[in-house]
């Protein structure tokens, strides 16, 4: 399953007739990718529950459900079924997620990589936001302490200042910000201050020098 997972509402009946002219409906929270899937996933758990199936029934609603809160980060606790290669398993998994749709979605990518998990065996049974109290997951509840949240770490410098006896004016890379490379990096202008000189060692290096905006020359500096 590639794309993000999105929560939706379907509800369906059975087709009236003579026998049965108002037929119950059925509502169910279907996760899905769009409403397509979302349609097929309903008709296969209802299937499974009750004795009607697509061909017997109609779709009499599919919408998609916003989340209320989606600026609040919040604990969802996840009940599942699945089935592996040796049988059938049922599990209780916690996520933290600012929406429903996201807190589900990275159950499916956790069960995948964990447990190799394909998404059409996973079936979700129940989604419930958790207390903090209540959750039991130790990767959840560490996100509650108040001294650790929000997390700081100390910055440490990775640059230092050269000393005096290796400082050099030159640089081997072309100034990107300098208003004087606006015209191009590599076309010099036929009126050049100075001749191109070649290094006469092979520890020169080169670099791109410019008196005024139209006048680039090379110029050879000694590496320390």
């Amino acid at each position: 399953m590639k794309s993000s997972l999105r929560e939706y509402k379907v509800v369906g009946r059975l087709l009236p007739s003579a026998k049965n002219p108002a037929p119950p409906l059925y509502r169910m929270r279907i996760f899905a990718p769009n409403h397509v899937v979302a349609k097929s996933r309903f008709w296969y758990f209802v299937s499974q529950l009750r004795k009607m199936k697509k061909a017997s029934g109609e779709t009499v609603y599919c919408g998609l459900v916003h989340e209320k809160t989606p600026l609040k980060v919040k604990n969802f606790g996840i009940w599942l079924r699945y089935d592996s290669r040796s049988g059938t398993h049922n599990m209780y998994r916690e996520y933290r997620d600012l929406t429903t749709s996201g807190g589900v979605t990275q159950c499916y990518r956790d069960m995948g990589a964990r447990h190799r998990a394909r998404a059409h065996s996973i079936q979700i049974m129940k989604v419930q936001v958790i207390a903090a109290n209540k959750c039991r997951r130790p990767a959840i509840k560490q996100f509650h302490v108040s001294l650790l949240v929000p997390l700081r770490f100390l910055w440490f410098r990775t640059s230092y200042v050269g000393s005096e006896h290796f400082f050099c004016g030159f640089s081997c890379r072309i100034p990107r910000s300098s208003s004087l490379f606006l015209t191009g990096f590599f076309v010099a202008s036929t009126n050049l201050a100075s001749p191109p000189r070649g290094p006469t060692r092979s520890s020169k290096r080169f670099t791109l020098c410019a008196k005024n905006k139209n006048d680039l020359y090379i110029k050879a500096a000694s590496s320390i």
